[in-house]
């Protein structure tokens, strides 16, 4: 017996794609079940996620910056070989050094929002190391200086206090970052709703294709069959066939479109070629009404757009005071008071203190500015009005977006109802056209047009499903509020950051 050649086995598993066996998973999927899915997995809500960590950290940031701070600083060690002037008894005079110094020193710091200034408390040690000691006026090789403790405080006395407005502002962006993050899942689920329908869409296209090719297939059947016992004349075989041929040319674009619509959805879940998705009609919608007054006041409360309007106002006002504050005279005090000693060894660096006191007042006066501050300023003030009117006209725009919106799903809930009524009308109507065509009653024209009106019924049903489902979830988005529930939207916040 020849060998089985095995290495051919092999070019051949090399050769054909690894998808080819590949193991297909299929799914049923719901409406709910999509967007589910799509908060849960799709890329979208996964960059959502990442955005609000990074809000977080930043407010985090913002929150560490307002309590005490300790630092470590040192210096181990520096040298330094120069030849330097020196200060001595006799006069100044260069002199060779070769030093080695290293120093350590502990600073706590706390800043004061309400004064913008902060406060702080150190202590340190420095050493020296003079390796050319006894050639400089018999000095010891190693001395030390100690600060053993030391407090002060920085405060700007005229200027811009930056610290004040980041109080304000940073819980206000956090706050519209958490509702960005809502706002966010929502859009996810308007998203999830849209590539929904659309697979609904050509999955019932598709069905209609083959149910109306099989059906036109039968009909120029029985009429080549009237034709040919005279019964019908050659126009209606020809319009029959050509009914035919335009059914097969839907059939096929209706496979290929759901292709397309099925890479899509796939695409937007974060699923991969070897999930074959079916989706499953919604049988029934919340049937409830939305108040307007209701719906402007949640929104109001709620909506990431209303809170990044305030924010912009409180960041102009801070432009203005910022400008302000720089166009004139600023000044900043500086003061410390400590105790010190040195000596050539450690512990009598840490005896007999000597106290020591620093204050400085910092002063800057523009002179000649050619009106640059005056200038700033007025740009400033210019921005804040510009600023005040934009964000009312986007209020009184907001505010009619979500009533139109509102008025639009109220109306929702009868438009699909009537289509649904529609579709089932629709279709009796053309079993019944139908079957009084096979019979002779009725010709091929009017058969054509039940077929039409027929389809156009149950596609009309499927719209005014998604159109409901679409002004569902807007609403939702807008006002970040459940009316079918009657509660906010809400997330885990704490959860989402440990993930």
């Amino acid at each position: 017996m020849k060998r089985f050649p095995y290495s051919l086995i092999l070019i051949v598993l090399l050769i054909i794609p690894s998808g080819v066996f590949a193991q297909q998973t299929n799914l049923k999927l719901t409406l709910e079940d999509v967007i589910q899915i799509a908060k849960d997995q799709s890329p979208s809500a996964i960059m959502s996620r990442h955005r609000f960590r990074g809000s977080y950290w930043q407010y985090r940031t913002h929150i560490a910056k307002f309590r005490p701070s300790l630092t470590l600083s040192s210096v181990l060690p520096e040298l330094s070989r120069s030849i330097d002037k020196i200060t001595l008894e006799e006069g100044d005079k260069f002199v060779p050094r070769s030093l080695m110094s290293s120093s350590v020193e502990v600073q706590l710091v706390q800043n004061i929002a309400l004064t913008g200034g902060s406060v702080f408390m150190g202590s340190g040690l420095e050493r020296i190391d003079n390796f050319k000691a006894d050639s400089i006026n018999r000095q010891a090789p190693i001395s030390y200086l100690s600060t053993p403790v030391s407090i002060g405080f920085r405060q700007p006395i005229k200027g811009f206090n930056s610290f004040r407005w980041e109080k304000r502002i940073e819980p206000l962006r956090y706050e519209e970052a958490k509702k960005d993050y809502i706002d966010a899942m929502e859009n996810v689920s308007l998203r999830a709703v849209n590539y929904f329908f659309n697979l609904i869409i050509a999955q019932v296209n598709l069905k209609i294709g083959q149910i109306n090719y099989s059906s036109n297939d039968t009909l120029f059947k029985i009429a080549q069959g009237r034709y040919n016992i005279g019964t019908i004349a050659e126009n209606e075989l020809l319009q029959m066939e050509l009914a035919l041929l335009n059914a097969g040319t839907a059939l096929n674009e209706a496979g290929i479109q759901l292709e397309i619509n099925k890479f899509q959805l796939r695409s937007f879940l974060g699923f991969n070629e070897t999930v074959n998705i079916e989706l499953l009609i919604p049988s029934k919608i919340p049937s409830f009404e939305v108040d307007i007054q209701r719906a402007l006041e949640e929104a109001k409360k709620n909506s990431p757009e209303i809170i990044s309007l305030q924010r912009q106002l409180l960041e102009a006002d801070q432009s203005v005071a910022q400008a302000r504050a720089e166009k004139g005279l600023t000044a900043d005090l500086y003061a410390t008071y400590g105790l010190t000693q040195d000596d050539f060894t450690l512990p009598a660096a840490y005896q007999n203190f000597q106290d020591q006191q620093r204050v400085q007042v910092g002063l800057e006066i523009p002179i000649v500015d050619w009106g640059l501050g005056r200038g700033r300023y007025r740009m400033a003030q210019s921005n804040q009005e510009l600023v005040r009117t934009t964000v009312q006209q986007s209020e009184i725009d907001f505010e009619q977006q979500v009533m139109l919106q509102v008025l639009q799903f109220n109306l929702q809930d009868d438009q699909v109802r009537i289509a649904a009524k529609a579709d089932t009308i629709a279709q009796n109507r053309y079993n019944v056209t139908k079957q009084r065509f096979l019979i002779g009653k009725i010709d091929v024209t009017d058969l054509n047009i039940a077929l039409t009106e027929k389809d156009a019924a149950t596609r009309s049903y499927l719209t005014r499903l998604n159109n409901y489902w679409t002004y569902f979830y807007t609403i939702r988005r807008l006002t970040l509020y459940d009316f079918q529930q009657n509660t906010p939207l809400a997330e885990d916040f704490d959860k989402l950051v440990e993930r």
